[in-house]
């Protein structure tokens, strides 16, 4: 019967040790989402389709300067995250950012400007090329197709758990039975006869035993001098 309570405990275990290494991924990149998948060709050739940027939130919106790769939220309505690069610095009274991208003709209003503080998310720090793709093909429904291969790998691994327990106790029951062929041999009467004879044949042997250790009787000589012998002293 399969272990509902192993198999959660299997699920906790994997859920638990995907939450430690993205909390630790998250405090590394300083960001709560480092990893983003390029999803245009905006930007293109520097960045392209699928290709998965890692963002860094510990380069700080005041150190920004042109030049710099960043992702951000769409001024318009931050419903959108955009990676661009900069192209102009405002600073007056608040610091504002203008974008562009390198494969767009000019900055788009409400997309690529003003960029403020707020909009801010971090810095490109590395390029891994077309690895994104993976994030298309994961698409439902090969996304709960692998979800549930992997649910029935954890079943499979705990019906095997339960056949092993079981098969090792019934090692250990068949080993504390007796052994039904003596229990058979002990019941058949030749096998009682034979047994009785050898009780005989060993009674009669430790007789004959005893009587060769009694003394025998001496010669009529040796008792004559062992008479004499008495009667001297």
């Amino acid at each position: 019967m399969v272990s509902i309570k192993g198999i959660i405990k299997d699920v906790i275990i994997v859920a638990v040790c995907i939450s430690v290494i993205w909390i630790g991924v998250q405090s590394y990149f300083g960001t709560p989402n480092p990893f983003y998948v390029v999803s245009s060709g905006s930007m293109y050739p520097e960045l392209a389709m699928y290709d998965i940027i890692v963002v860094t939130g510990h380069a700080q919106f005041d150190d920004v300067r042109v030049g710099d790769i960043i992702v951000f939220d769409r001024p318009k309505d931050q419903a959108k995250v955009i990676v661009h690069r900069v192209v102009a610095v405002i600073e007056d009274d608040q610091k504002i950012l203008r974008t562009k991208g390198d494969n767009n003709q000019a900055s788009i209003p409400g997309t690529d400007f003003p960029i403020t503080a707020e909009n801010y998310i971090g810095t490109v720090d590395h390029v891994i090329p077309q690895v994104g793709f993976i994030t298309k093909i994961l698409q439902p429904p090969i996304n709960y197709i692998i979800i549930a291969v992997i649910i029935g790998i954890m079943v499979i691994r705990q019906i095997s758990k339960g056949k092993s327990k079981k098969s090792l106790e019934v090692n250990s029951i068949d080993e504390s039975k007796p052994d039904l062929k003596i229990n058979e041999l002990l019941a058949d009467d030749e096998y009682i006869k034979s047994k009785d004879s050898r009780v005989e044949e060993s009674k009669f042997s430790d007789k004959l035993d005893q009587e060769d250790s009694k003394p025998k009787d001496l010669p009529e000589f040796f008792r004559d001098k062992e008479k004499q012998s008495e009667e001297k002293e």
